[in-house]
């Protein structure tokens, strides 16, 4: 059998991503922390954590970090039905999503959950590509992500649309295309990304002007806030989604670059096979909110898939 003191030593440091901020969360002395990983390792056989700054979890480590945050959401469960719900401490849920979803719809689709139950979001935010590997690594119970490849031990549920168009203000067509959105113009003209992750204005400019992903200058601004702001400013052309655009359409502060040229975004909600009350719920409350905030499948024959 497992030592859960020394798994719970494992993921604290894992998720405070050092010795130091873990030994505080545990309320033990670091030595204590160093001296229980190094007991699972042995116990092992192999090391669990790559000690660089941040610490991180080797891919035995994610392993193990995996089977502990399972384990304890269905302890957490258990005790709630055993102990007739006596339990009040707070559960941790540890999801993955896209920028875009977190700044635009995902938290009015949580609130009636989060109204209900005593749960402390841990969220770990990456490109809707991207977020299946937080899954696969065990970082995160769930994720949104534009995938629809289910993970062997996990649901895959579509959750909706989300359409992105090619923003500008006024002024860039000016200034950066004299006027007139050509395929000559937009490769000398900057774009906005995300970060070197995001691949989203290269499939527009390929799909609709053909230009390939090195044919164009880009500013890359990690932020949903700063991204659309520099595009206010006229300072890039960058992919918005409906969901975030409409206050800025409306006031004429961005155009659309091409009318009629979108890419249609699909989000899945990925998420651990386990047949507990709180995942149940978290699933049904994430679909209820998608249903009315997201834009369906049948609306976007063409979807733009990793």
């Amino acid at each position: 059998m497992l030592d859960y003191r020394q798994i719970q030593a494992l993921a604290a440091v894992i998720e405070e991503q050092s010795f130091e901020r873990a030994a505080a969360s545990l309320h033990i002395t670091q030595s204590a922390v160093s001296q229980r990983l190094k007991q699972l390792e042995e116990r092992l056989g192999q090391a669990l954590v790559i000690r660089s700054s941040p610490v991180r979890a080797t891919p035995a480590g994610q392993q193990v970090l995996k089977h502990y945050r399972q384990v304890s959401l269905l302890q957490k469960e258990l005790l709630r039905e055993v102990v007739d719900g006596e339990d009040s401490s707070f559960t941790r849920l540890s999801l993955g999503l896209n920028a875009d979803s977190l700044s635009s719809w995902f938290l009015p689709a949580l609130q009636p959950l989060l109204e209900q139950e005593k749960i402390l979001l841990e969220l770990k935010v990456d490109d809707q590509d991207q977020t299946h590997h937080l899954l696969r690594t065990g970082e995160v119970i769930g994720c949104i992500t534009a995938s629809p490849q289910a993970m062997q031990g996990c649901n895959c549920i579509p959750l909706g649309v989300m359409p992105y168009r090619c923003l500008v203000s006024p002024s860039y067509i000016r200034h950066y295309l004299a006027g007139k959105v050509t395929a000559e113009g937009l490769r000398q003209a900057p774009a906005v990304e995300y970060n070197n992750k995001d691949a989203l204005h290269c499939r527009y400019l390929e799909r609709f002007y053909g230009l390939a992903a090195g044919d164009f200058p880009r500013h890359r601004v990690p932020s949903p806030d700063a991204f659309i702001d520099l595009i206010v400013r006229g300072f890039g052309a960058g992919m918005v989604p409906d969901q975030q655009s409409r206050h800025f359409l409306a006031k004429g502060l961005v155009v659309d670059l091409a009318p009629g040229n979108y890419l249609a975004v699909p989000l899945y909600w990925h998420v651990w096979n386990l047949k507990t009350p709180l995942a149940r719920r978290l699933t049904e409350t994430l679909l209820r909110g998608a249903e009315k905030l997201l834009e369906p499948f049948s609306a976007h024959p063409v979807l733009t898939h990793p």
